[in-house]
């Protein structure tokens, strides 16, 4: 692959060449976010470049991406249950106002997040928090990682 993989997430996890993939999924990829200012968020990707909306998929393959959603809405939650005792929820989220393909963010919430933010989307975090190089994905957050993959596995269905 020649490039930045980030341009074309879904057709780089369709050959193998897209490092954030966790897991292929029934419909589509498990794979942990660029930014980890929450640790453990992940997003789940359709299989499918082409469709931008959960509409546009066969009732079929709609329920098994929603079914997919709920595994690793549930795998985060395990795992950051496990690795941070401050670890309190998980959002599951279906936007699409960005990135034109069908994709749910899965954002695991913390009792230590910051008063003004934590009740509230996580979108409304300060814009520095999503470019800051501390909280970009990278080795060190390969156990995290391999923790989430793994419950991805134990749930398998």
């Amino acid at each position: 692959m020649t490039g930045d993989w980030r341009t074309d997430r879904i057709g780089t996890a369709l050959s193998g060449e897209n490092p954030s993939v966790l897991r292929r999924l029934t419909s589509g990829f498990a794979v942990i976010g660029d930014v980890q200012f929450l640790p453990g968020y992940s997003v789940l990707l359709v299989d499918e470049p082409d469709v931008q909306r959960l509409s546009e998929l066969p009732k079929t393959k709609r329920l098994s991406f929603l079914s997919d959603m709920d595994r690793l809405g549930e795998a985060v939650e395990r795992a950051c249950r496990r690795l941070d005792p401050a670890f309190r929820r998980v959002n599951l989220e279906i936007l699409g106002n960005r990135d034109p393909f069908l994709h749910a963010h899965v954002w695991p919430r913390f009792d230590w997040e910051p008063a003004d933010v934590v009740s509230a989307p996580v979108w409304l975090y300060p814009r520095e928090r999503w470019s800051d190089e501390q909280f970009q994905l990278g080795p060190q957050h390969d156990v995290l990682r391999g923790v989430i993959a793994g419950e991805l596995d134990q749930l398998r269905r």
